[in-house]
């Protein structure tokens, strides 16, 4: 099958390989400037996708990975293209902070507290007339830029929204911070209905182990599935915007993260495609052949998706500048390590290397048929390793087991995912009667 990939910022790179290494003839425009040398050597790359679109035809598929491309989906839906990913409406849930909540509110999903705010004054201003802990975020998925507050006055919070003037950040949203245990959970669906089996994850944002440290776009993710649409926090949160999502004609990926405790299940925010590294896990725990399932997906039609029991981790491999994005701190103080070499330790397996996915890397292959694997990007999203295994501590011994075969000079990742929810969280989500 032919396939073109429209990818934003390379948050479906995963499924790229997965593509390619099942014979499907792939062509990848990738929008972000800063990532554009990524993946030289493992797929075919365009410089304008609208120039391929005869290329793929009507019985190719075409993939969107980002919310950065307005409504060209729905244009090429109603043009006869068979289209994956989200338009402007799904778009908007992820990107309009307020109105992702108000639409949850409509679909009769329990709320925090939250606002929007135009200028940093006016969120300034909020804060100093109600005093205590609030979650600081922007209408975007730059996760380096969100706080959660510690301070019972706030006044951490006003630090922070200082720093934001002096960047001029803005707008920004506040919303109320509650405790307990963050937990996603997301589906794939077909604009009708749902596809496969249900995913519940636990995401760990924090640069460092114990969850200290600055938040991330994600270090590392456990995640398991689950066929059982009676699970509660399956019913209290996706179950319940299905509607929505017919009315918009949804054809993707969607993952509403959570805070859960005895009270509830309080929705943060959502995530209207496919995530990273939630895609790298995907490739890990799914059977079925992507080529099949994303073209069900996208001509709306059902599909049987076949997966592995049990848990699955995976684990960011990042170097600087790593989660400080050139973007938004400015190149001229960032480090970067693009161009530096990847290394192994061992002679790696075909197997081993299933469970490796490149994501700001180009490939080189040598005059003696030797792969050199190089950092091709400026963000530090080098790579990402998975494992499974029918209990947490097996999927957390075949990950890190494969990690300690890679060599990257700067590399850093946490060497604790999953181990919360082994020794308090899986235990408290039962108590209160969400898994």
């Amino acid at each position: 099958m032919r396939v073109l990939f429209v990818s934003g910022e390379l948050i479906g790179s995963a499924v790229v390989h997965q593509l390619v290494n099942e014979g499907h003839e792939v062509r990848l425009y990738i929008d972000h400037e800063d990532r554009k040398p990524c993946l030289e050597g493992f797929v075919k790359k365009v410089d304008d996708w609208k120039e391929h679109l005869e290329w793929v035809g009507f019985d190719g598929l075409v993939i969107f990975d980002d919310v950065v491309f307005n409504n060209e989906q729905n244009r090429l839906r109603r043009a006869g293209y068979s289209v994956f990913g989200g338009d402007s409406r799904s778009d908007k849930l992820e990107l309009d902070r307020e109105y992702f909540q108000e639409t949850l509110e409509v679909c009769g999903v329990k709320t925090l507290p939250s606002y929007n705010f135009s200028s940093i004054s006016e969120a300034e201003e909020f804060v100093r007339n109600n005093p205590q802990q609030w979650v600081i975020k922007q209408s975007n998925h730059i996760g380096m830029l969100a706080y959660v507050g510690q301070c019972e006055d706030g006044q951490d919070v006003l630090s922070i929204l200082e720093s934001y003037r002096r960047r001029q950040d803005s707008p920004v949203h506040l919303q109320k911070r509650v405790k307990g245990v963050e937990i996603a959970v997301g589906r794939y669906f077909n604009g009708k209905d749902w596809i496969g089996p249900l995913e519940v994850n636990i995401e760990h944002k924090p640069l460092c182990n114990g969850d200290i440290g600055p938040l991330t776009a994600e270090m590392g993710t456990l995640a398991w599935f689950d066929n059982n649409e009676s699970l509660p926090i399956f019913q209290e949160t996706l179950s319940k915007i299905k509607g929505h999502l017919q009315s918009i004609n949804y054809k993707g990926d969607v993952d509403i993260n959570c805070i859960a405790n005895e009270e509830g299940v309080w929705p943060l925010e959502a995530t209207m495609r496919q995530g990273t590294p939630a895609t790298e896990l995907h490739c890990e725990m799914f059977k079925s052949p992507w080529g099949d399932l994303l073209k069900a997906i996208a001509d709306g039609e059902s599909y049987e998706l076949d997966y592995h029991d049990g848990y699955g981790i995976v684990i960011s491999i990042a170097v600087p500048p790593f989660p400080f994005a050139p973007e938004v701190f400015g190149n001229s103080n960032i480090e970067t390590c693009e161009g530096v070499e990847i290394f192994f330790k061992d002679i790696m397996t075909n197997e081993q290397l299933n469970h490796v996915h490149f994501e700001e890397v180009s490939a080189k292959t040598t005059s003696k048929g030797r792969t050199r694997y190089f950092i091709a990007g400026k963000h530090g999203y080098t790579l990402y390793v998975t494992g499974r295994g029918k209990t947490v501590t097996e999927a957390q011994t075949s990950a890190y087991g494969v990690v300690d075969s890679i060599v990257i000079p700067k590399m850093f990742y946490r060497t604790d995912i999953g181990e919360k929810f082994i020794r308090q969280d899986y235990q408290q989500l039962k108590n209160w009667g969400w898994i």
